[in-house]
């Protein structure tokens, strides 16, 4: 599933093409994703000014000047298309703009959603409302996470990855983060000393800056707007490479299931 540095790769694409211009054609080619398009997509939008790109967690935004925002979901396998040849068949949603761009949602597994909401009230919205802070802003920092990991017996990666203490981040970003901050992924979260996370809370943003540096890590299905690959997964430190040396002191690379998804750790370095 494409994770936040994989959005935000895929918003700032999406911005060379689309911030400020008029979208004067918009087409779905079938009814639904993971849900239903929203039946009045294509009125609102089509006409319509973009005024803006953003991401919140991993949901892309296109903001038009209709007081709509366009949100969109990659889910597991989607990625936009920029100005493709043709059209193909997991090309379910298509816009155009009056300087002649196309670009196309391309989502094989139709896991990915669209939505389209009053851009005043996407805080409100019900899969927003609940968010924490987004990592990369100023509001994640280690009072933040003492607060919320206060008196908490779940391990510290699973509530990483709950969206309601920091937004958007994803199984391979966790990893690698708890790496770096030499977090050993099965401590419990209130057993976290707040010099960890002293560690921890930069660890996250620098590695999801590099990772954004990098367009993001393909893995099976993803790739940029422009097409090309996402570079980070060459840099992983341990995710995916169980048994492989630890780049810091030598020891084997281990993997253990957390939650019914797997944690790449070092044992030897992450206490």
């Amino acid at each position: 599933m494409p994770e936040l540095p994989e959005v935000e790769t895929t918003v700032r694409g999406l911005a060379r093409y689309l911030d400020g211009e008029v979208l004067t054609r918009v087409v779905t080619h079938r009814a639904d994703l993971r849900r239903p398009f929203p039946p009045e997509l294509a009125q609102v939008l089509t006409g319509a000014r973009v005024t803006g790109l953003s991401r919140r967690a991993k949901y892309g935004l296109i903001h038009v000047d209709r007081g709509q925002t366009m949100v969109f979901h990659l889910g597991m396998s989607g990625r936009w298309r920029i100005e493709p040849d043709e059209i193909g068949k997991h090309d379910h949603l298509v816009l155009e703009t009056g300087a002649g761009h196309r670009l196309a949602l391309c989502d094989p597994r139709r896991f990915g959603s669209v939505d389209l909401v009053e851009t005043a009230r996407l805080d409100d919205w019900a899969p927003f409302a609940g968010l924490g802070p987004e990592p990369l802003s100023p509001a994640l920092t280690p009072a933040h996470l003492a607060g919320a990991l206060k008196g908490r017996i779940a391990a510290i990666k699973l509530m990483l990855l709950d969206q309601r203490i920091v937004a958007g981040l994803g199984n391979i970003y966790v990893c690698e983060a708890l790496y770096r901050a030499r977090i050993h992924p099965e401590r419990q979260g209130g057993k976290v000393s707040r010099a960890a996370l002293e560690r921890l809370v930069p660890a996250i943003k620098t590695v999801l800056a590099e990772a954004i540096e990098a367009g993001g890590s393909t893995l099976r299905d993803y790739a940029r707007p422009d097409g090309e690959l996402g570079y980070f997964s060459k840099q992983f430190d341990v995710y995916g490479r169980e048994s492989e040396p630890c780049r810091s002191c030598g020891g084997a690379v281990k993997r253990i299931v957390q939650g019914g998804r797997s944690s790449w750790f070092c044992p030897d370095c992450q206490k």
